[in-house]
């Protein structure tokens, strides 16, 4: 019997408890949905290593690095033995070998990568975490083990890396694949695939705001892109379920010196594994 094959277009839903448990909230108090929203929001699912990630899994140095910032400790992962290192940061629920392929290939062109378990995430402690605790830990692990050449960012991951990049993060080039754009645009959809009234992705930014005493849309990867003045090559999926195509469009759009480059019927995650994104990746990184 023929396995049976993912498609790369579709979307990642939300359990149906889960939305059954958020309508229950939105009828009982907006306070207590915004929470609970904001709870969901945070939490990251943990999957246990896939099989094709076992060899970088098991060849990596791994070392428990202290983030002083967010009070919090991720796990590192060195692949190669290279001077010449390349930072991989994963998307939301993935891990710090996910981008495998990728590093396997910089691995015979003759970098060597590192990579990281954000908090929440892979092999790190937490249960919940946020954008800028990607982006803080980002900072500490070029503190500790760069300079790195170039960054490659993954959906949030494209996002840390650009913001990262405009807190001081210093790198030759940046590539980013599937990189959501305006925050906002990001709680409208997650409220949305929640079943709820569009108010409670307002209420779910103020929340946030007070909270952390930011302002969400800073985080927006176009206003990083806005000031970063290094190549970046923003790679996007047309067929993308969950990171709209106009996010990489826009992000493009907001930068000094983009490249766009586009495909098509890769989804959000496939991509990752694509020999044609990973040679157009090798080809930016190489030419000067």
């Amino acid at each position: 019997m023929a396995k049976k094959t993912t498609n790369p277009t579709k979307s990642l839903k939300i359990p149906a408890l889960i939305i059954l448990s958020a309508k229950l909230c939105a009828f009982i108090s907006t306070k207590l949905v915004t929470r609970f929203a904001a709870k969901i929001f945070t939490t990251p699912i943990k999957h246990k290593v896939p099989k094709r990630e076992f060899e970088m899994d098991s060849k990596s140095l791994k070392k428990t690095i202290y983030v002083p910032s967010i009070y919090k400790s991720v796990v590192t992962y060195l692949y190669g033995a290279s001077e010449r290192k390349i930072l991989i940061v994963h998307g939301w629920s993935g891990r710090g070998t996910q981008l495998f392929k990728i590093a396997d290939e910089l691995l015979q062109n003759g970098f060597s990568t590192i990579s990281f378990d954000a908090p929440a995430h892979g092999k790190s402690e937490g249960k919940t975490t946020i954008m800028s605790e990607f982006i803080a830990s980002i900072l500490e692990i070029e503190r500790q083990f760069g300079p790195f050449e170039f960054a490659i960012g993954h959906s949030l991951g494209g996002m840390s890396v650009l913001n990262a990049i405009k807190d001081g993060l210093s790198v030759e080039k940046a590539v980013i694949i599937g990189s959501g754009d305006i925050v906002q645009d990001i709680l409208d959809e997650f409220v949305f695939k929640l079943g709820l009234k569009k108010e409670i992705s307002q209420n779910l930014r103020d929340f946030f705001e007070n909270k952390y005493q930011v302002k969400m849309d800073d985080f927006s990867a176009y206003r990083a892109a806005q000031k970063i003045e290094i190549p970046v090559l923003v790679v996007h999926d047309n067929d993308d379920p969950e990171v709209p195509v106009k996010a990489g469009i826009h992000i493009n759009e907001n930068l000094k010196s983009g490249n766009l480059f586009l495909t098509g019927g890769l989804g959000h995650r496939k991509i990752l594994g694509n020999q044609n994104v990973i040679r157009k990746i090798l080809e930016f990184i190489k030419n000067d």
